[in-house]
């Protein structure tokens, strides 16, 4: 089982990047934002919850978070591995998942970074913003302040993985392909 936490902030192709990933590693994307979309679209006490925090560009409470995750990862028993996209976003989150995977047998093998300067961020997200509909892509103060909550709450992660050499920084500016490229190179060394 291959395990890999794909990091970056808010418009750095993540979503992109693991439905790629996924079909060529078979494995299973849990993308932390489609899991609170969906309790949200469903109005389930959780998603309600996640939403009076995502509208004002903060992050969700591990404890909501990590029960989304956790139901997500159980509906999946057999699965090859996971790609997880936007969790764990604290130091916190990443205990709470390396004693997940733990309760199942597995591991975090990686996290894999992707690169990208703040303006190319908000570049991306506002154009998201026009063909999406999500409100949070759509206003440039919230996404500017999901972008520092992003730097404020997660860089730790950084040293977190560094400290257990399984960081690896890699750079989202380019090609689709190209960026697909960079990252398999990583995704392979671990195989």
């Amino acid at each position: 089982m291959t395990n890999i936490v794909l990091f970056g902030p808010p418009g750095a192709g993540k979503g992109t990047q693991a439905d790629i990933l996924k079909e060529k590693y078979s494995l299973v994307h849990i993308s932390t934002g489609d899991v609170f979309r969906y309790n949200i679209k469903n109005k389930t006490e959780l998603g309600d919850l996640a939403k009076s925090y995502m509208d004002k560009g903060h992050l969700v409470p591990d404890n909501v978070t990590i029960n989304m995750l956790k139901a997500e990862v159980e509906k999946n028993p057999e699965a090859n591995g996971f790609i997880f996209d936007g969790f764990p976003r604290t130091a916190a989150q990443a205990e709470a998942l390396a004693f997940f995977m733990g309760e199942i047998n597995s591991q975090i093998d990686a996290m894999v970074a992707l690169e990208v300067a703040d303006e190319v961020l908000v570049c991306r997200l506002l154009e998201r913003g026009k063909v999406s509909g999500r409100p949070d892509d759509a206003n440039e103060n919230v996404i500017r302040e999901r972008i520092a909550e992003y730097y404020r709450k997660t860089d730790i992660l950084k040293d977190f993985y560094q400290k257990k050499d399984k960081y690896y920084g890699v750079n989202g500016v380019g090609t689709i392909g190209e960026i697909t490229e960079r990252l398999s190179e990583v995704i392979d060394g671990l195989l």
